[in-house]
């Protein structure tokens, strides 16, 4: 016997889960559907970012953080430690724990906003009058009839063409995550945030870490100020880079995995390593959702075809997050699950590209939003720029952490912020301010006359305002 539902959500990452409990608060019956398992069976639900990304990856940072500044930094405040180690199997178990919480956190919303969760696998088995039947694959099969469907089905990391993820050698940032012990050598393919960020981990940690980058620059998407401050942030810590690099051939017959690839100079080499994490990309997540069935239309790349309003081809179905166009971060995801679900009701869910944040947590941390000095040059944008160095402020010098700077860029004429783009401390929050301010068409001089708090770090954001019209007060 089918279950009837007003909502079904496949898919329980930040982008589903998040559809699903605001479908309920506007007074649908819904169901959600994740099949991710715990080490014990039971369900995980959250999706990629809580289970093998963002949440993890965040966990590992902090703890690797706190041996950095212990082996290298706590003397400079007096404290002395003899015999410093770490204990990796400890590290990685409360990473775990963590996941967790968030997995159990996930569980009770759902209870709590009256959402019925399904453990299994969600495909779609055909069109019915009103809707669709939706088979769930688990330990108990089911079989739900929906009026309306949300697909937030995800992605999946990306291998190199001849390399498959085995996750002990070849690693994805699912094996990335449970390294059980400091690697001597650590190779990354991808210096984008995941390369970044687990090269950070495990080289704070001890490893040797080399990234290979087949672009000619450093994170190209960035501002190239803010690129070019991190690269000589990340260079001075012990990171690797070699840009340019083709991969030919990776072989991991051996005790460790040997990269074969042609540098910019035209060179042929080869980088031995004990690991190798492989960082390029994500492919959107379609498997088993048997779309045959109901003639959902996919793109070339596999991503379902979505509107600008996440509509797909199919009337009564959506789709959000990384399975569709557009970035692949949770948080946009979950910006689309709420509109998804407010277009359902009728409502006008918005989301705006525009302002979408993108932070990389290493240290510095590197945050943006907007248009980059590049893109505004290219667009033939007459913009004025004005930039803060974190070494001027007071909080920052307290806290012994200077690296980096705040930048804004605002419109020649009107004074509008066009972007703001940020590397140093606590970037990932202090872009907070500059994606409100640019919501509500901010001009630079708001956010310059704004009273900020002393001594803190938003100060820079102030002062990086002020800079736009060449009235910096502390530097």
């Amino acid at each position: 016997m089918s279950k009837q539902f007003d909502v079904v959500v496949i898919g329980g990452g930040p982008g589903g889960y998040i559809a699903a409990i605001r479908a309920a608060q506007l007074g649908f019956n819904v169901a959600c559907i994740d099949e991710w398992k715990n080490d014990k069976g039971g369900p995980a639900p959250g999706g990629t970012c809580t289970n093998v990304g963002c949440i993890p990856s965040k966990a590992l940072l902090q703890s690797s953080e706190h041996f950095e500044q212990a082996a290298h930094h706590f003397g400079e405040h007096g404290i002395s430690l003899d015999n410093l180690q770490i204990d990796v199997a400890k590290m990685v178990g409360r990473k775990n724990t963590v996941v967790k919480q968030n997995n159990d956190g996930i569980l009770y919303l759902f209870k709590k906003n009256k959402v019925s969760f399904f453990h299994g696998r969600g495909s779609f088995a055909k069109a019915v009058e009103g809707g669709y039947e939706i088979n769930v694959a688990g330990a108990a099969a089911e079989t739900l009839v929906a009026k309306q469907v949300i697909l937030a089905t995800g992605s999946n990391a990306r291998a190199l063409p001849g390399a498959p993820f085995d996750e002990e050698k070849i690693l994805s940032n699912d094996g990335a995550l449970r390294i059980g012990a400091v690697p001597a050598k650590l190779g990354v393919i991808g210096s984008g945030v995941i390369g970044l960020e687990m090269g950070s981990v495990w080289r704070r940690l001890g490893a040797e870490v080399t990234i290979l980058e087949a672009m000619p620059t450093f994170l190209a998407a960035a501002d190239e100020g803010v690129a070019k401050e991190a690269l000589k942030a990340f260079t001075k810590q012990g990171l690797k880079f070699e840009f340019g690099a083709k991969i030919s051939k990776v072989d991991a017959s051996g005790e460790g995995v040997a990269v074969a690839y042609t540098n910019a100079k035209g060179e042929e080499v080869t980088l031995a390593v004990d690991k190798l994490i492989v960082s390029i990309g994500r492919t959107a997540n379609t498997i088993g959702l048997n779309p045959e069935a109901v003639g959902l239309k996919l793109d070339e790349r596999g991503a379902i075809v979505v509107d600008d309003e996440c509509k797909t081809n199919l009337p009564g179905v959506w789709a959000v997050g990384d399975v569709v166009r557009g970035p692949m971060l949770a948080h946009k995801a979950e910006e689309e699950g709420v509109a998804v679900a407010e277009r359902i009701a009728g409502q006008h869910g918005h989301v705006n590209f525009a302002t979408i944040p993108w932070v990389i947590y290493t240290s510095p941390e590197i945050a943006w939003v907007g248009r980059t000095e590049q893109q505004l040059k290219a667009d033939g944008v007459a913009y004025k720029a004005g930039q803060f160095p974190f070494m001027a402020n007071g909080r920052a010098r307290a806290l012994g952490d200077t690296t980096g700077f705040v930048k804004f860029l605002a419109d020649a004429k009107t004074d509008e912020i066009l972007g703001v783009h940020i590397v140093g401390p606590f970037a990932s929050e202090l872009i907070a301010e500059a994606v409100l301010a640019m919501e509500f068409k901010a001009s630079a001089e708001d956010i310059a006359r704004v009273c900020h708090a002393h001594p803190s770090l938003s100060e820079a954001t102030k002062e990086a305002a002020l800079a736009v019209d060449k009235r910096t007060l502390n530097f």
